[in-house]
């Protein structure tokens, strides 16, 4: 199979993007996915009529004689009648006959009486006002976030009909790889383990389990047999060294990229497995592995491209053939390479707000701009 050019591998791995089939999750598993049904709202809000503000409930014109206390969450007064007034909290329920609600610093009261310039209707919110019962607040299609989660439970909402975020579930291979502490001699410290799940997040992902594997065809074959997500990505193994096993464990599925004409990050594949899932196999150098989760892995899960396009301001070598990812920060002159961008080292992208996808050959002109997490 030949090398994919980047723009081509990129577009092959959105086409494959496959949300999972709508289901009913609890609250607590539903932020980031998108709803699959209308939010309807199963109360109203307020869900009777209650008061604005600290203050009286007052019936009538003034004076109006003190009857007793409501707070918010008690038991409600059951009814004002001309010249009474209760003692109300905000968003306690004001009770019937209620005319207006007299704020704590407009009144007058001595503890039996009530005065003060009470405004019909004012500081009463009634019963459905912000929201009516049934009404459809959010569309199909909705982020779920934060602010949908607390919109949701107060109208109401256990669980909601969503899109779930695809499972992902991550393989990292490699004996020279330690995952605690200062490596010793000969061996390297995980960079990607770590980089992946916040990526996965971002790119509207859910990661399902982080597994560390020998080298070794048999430990990933057995590794693979045993995954249930949606996607699998494989940490090294995915160039054609003697210790990378995953094209001989990948024969016979279908292999859609076997290399992409980037740098760094040329030795990435992207499969479909006979379970359904797909696979992303990143290289090993951490630099080049967040390169072809950008190419692969981000878009495969769903998240969309800015189309982001700026000059470069700084001096950029082109590759005659591929595709450069050139770690930039933006300024008003243009995007600034920032340098520290080796295949092994993540420092760079550390210190920048995009990669800027430098075409072969190229000479000049705008580039597109690759969002970082």
């Amino acid at each position: 199979m030949s090398t994919l050019s980047w723009e081509r591998a990129r577009a092959l791995a959105a086409a494959r993007a496959r949300p999972p089939a709508p289901a009913d999750l609890p609250l607590a598993e539903v932020y980031g996915c998108r709803l699959a049904a209308p939010l309807r709202a199963l109360v109203p809000v307020p869900g009777t009529d209650v008061s604005a503000m600290d203050g009286y409930a007052v019936c009538g014109p003034p004076p109006w004689r003190l009857m007793g206390r409501v707070l918010a969450g008690g038991a409600a007064y059951p009814s004002l009648a001309d010249g009474e007034a209760v003692e109300i909290a905000t968003g306690a329920p004001v009770p019937a006959g209620s005319a207006a609600v007299l704020p704590y610093e407009a009144a007058d009261a001595d503890g039996k009486w009530v005065k003060g310039p009470a405004e019909a209707g004012r500081h009463i919110r009634r019963r459905g006002e912000d929201i009516p019962e049934d009404a459809v607040v959010l569309g199909a299609g909705t982020v779920v976030t934060p602010s949908v989660l607390g919109l949701a439970a107060g109208l109401g909402h256990d669980r909601l009909r969503v899109v779930p975020r695809p499972a992902v579930s991550v393989l990292v291979t490699g004996d020279e790889v330690v995952f605690a502490g200062v490596p010793g001699p000969g061996r390297v410290r995980d960079a990607i383990g770590p980089m992946l799940p916040g990526l996965v997040e971002w790119a509207g992902g859910r990661l399902a389990g982080v597994a560390r594997l020998p080298d070794g065809e048999r430990a990933l074959r057995e590794a693979l047999a045993s995954q249930d997500a949606d996607v699998v990505v494989v940490c090294g193994a995915s160039s054609k060294g003697p210790a990378d096993h995953l094209r001989a464990v990948l024969r016979g599925a279908e292999i859609l990229v076997d290399g992409v004409a980037v740098r760094p990050g040329h030795p990435q594949i992207l499969a479909g497995l006979e379970s359904g899932a797909m696979l992303v196999g990143l290289p090993g150098n951490p630099f080049a592995a967040l390169g072809a989760a950008l190419t692969l892995l981000v878009p495969l899960l769903g998240r969309p491209y800015r189309g982001e396009m700026s000059a470069l301001a700084g001096p950029v070598r082109a590759h005659p053939r591929d595709t450069r990812l050139v770690p930039v920060r933006r300024s008003e002159e243009g995007a600034v390479p920032v340098g520290r961008d080796r295949p092994g080292s993540l420092w760079g992208a550390a210190l920048a707000e995009a990669l800027a996808a430098v075409p072969p050959g190229w000479c000049g002109g705008p580039v597109e701009l690759i969002e970082l997490p």
